[in-house]
């Protein structure tokens, strides 16, 4: 099968890749999930994701301050490595710079890069630089370390669970997505307080990335209309389902979505100490849907809506 039968869209091609992919013990958790996990000779395990950002599509060289597209093509990278309920260790940095104005790009980009990387502990390992007539491509790797209970994955939801997300979505278009935080200080006290059994960041939007992570675990969810938390970025003045639509679509929100038993979830939300507030916004089911329960309790399918490039 060509990549080109199974569809045009970049969720097909992970996909084909992903199937002509051959298993390796060295490589335990492949394509699928927000890092891959890779085994050395002491079978230790690390966290390894990569992220390419391009202007035009993920920034706009002259209207997005250089400082902050290098702060974004980091902090992309350290939001998997924290759905993964992992501590970064390392990054390797290659770019692709345009002739015109290349070395003054570059050090906008490191400006950004740099205390990003202090306050996480993170250290730059090196990369590659290259020039060309196109527009500016940032590339980074990071390398990170699994928490005391393993790699947290997308398959380990249960029927039953709770779903959780770290925080409000929607709007991040507005700013946000250039500035966000990521939740690898909320993933490491959430790890200590309960078992997560599933996490995803948000990256593509609410309603794209909980189907991944349903997917992956084989299970259906229901999301709660009146449950999801809507970001003050969203326009107020808009009607509710408008909203709602944002906060399930917009994308580059990078919060976190997990699963946990009904018992840790209970535990959560009655804990008011906790470093992040977090949302219950459905559960997870023993079905194969993906569905949204309605204001007025009715299910219906989950509107399609997040990010995906599209293929030719």
């Amino acid at each position: 099968m060509s990549a080109s039968s199974a569809g045009s869209g970049e969720l097909s091609l992970i996909e084909w890749i992903r199937a002509g992919t051959r298993a390796q013990a060295s490589v335990p958790t492949g394509i699928g999930d927000d890092a891959a996990v890779v085994r050395g000779g002491s079978n230790d395990e690390l966290l390894v994701t990569t992220d390419m950002l391009m202007d035009g599509v993920d920034f706009v060289v002259g209207t997005t301050p250089t400082e902050l597209i290098g702060r974004k093509c980091l902090a992309v990278n350290l939001s998997d490595i924290a759905a993964m309920g992992g501590r970064p260790v390392a990054a390797v940095i290659s770019l692709a710079l345009p002739k015109q104005r290349g070395r003054e790009l570059a050090e906008g980009l490191y400006a950004g890069i740099w205390p990003l990387a202090e306050e996480f502990d993170v250290g730059l390992a090196g990369g590659d630089t290259n020039t060309w007539e196109g527009p500016l491509v940032v590339s980074i790797t990071v390398v990170g370390r699994p928490g005391a209970d393993g790699p947290v994955l997308r398959s380990g939801a249960r029927p039953g669970d709770w779903l959780f997300v770290t925080g409000p979505l929607g709007g991040s278009l507005s700013g946000r997505h250039l500035s966000f935080s990521p939740r690898i200080r909320e993933a490491a006290e959430l790890q200590s307080r309960v078992k997560l059994h599933a996490m995803i960041d948000l990256s593509d939007g609410l309603a794209t990335d909980v189907r991944h992570l349903a997917r992956e675990s084989g299970v259906g969810v229901v999301v709660d209309a009146r449950d999801v938390p809507i970001h003050a970025d969203v326009e107020p003045s808009q009607a509710d389902d408008e909203r709602l639509q944002h906060a399930l679509c917009d994308g580059e929100d990078f919060e976190l979505l997990f699963a946990v038993a009904p018992d840790d979830g209970r535990r959560l939300l009655s804990n008011r100490d906790r470093l992040t507030p977090v949302h219950r916004i459905g559960e997870v089911t023993d079905g194969a849907d993906c569905l949204l329960r309605t204001e007025d309790g009715s299910l219906r399918p989950l509107p399609p809506g997040g990010w995906e490039h599209a293929l030719g």
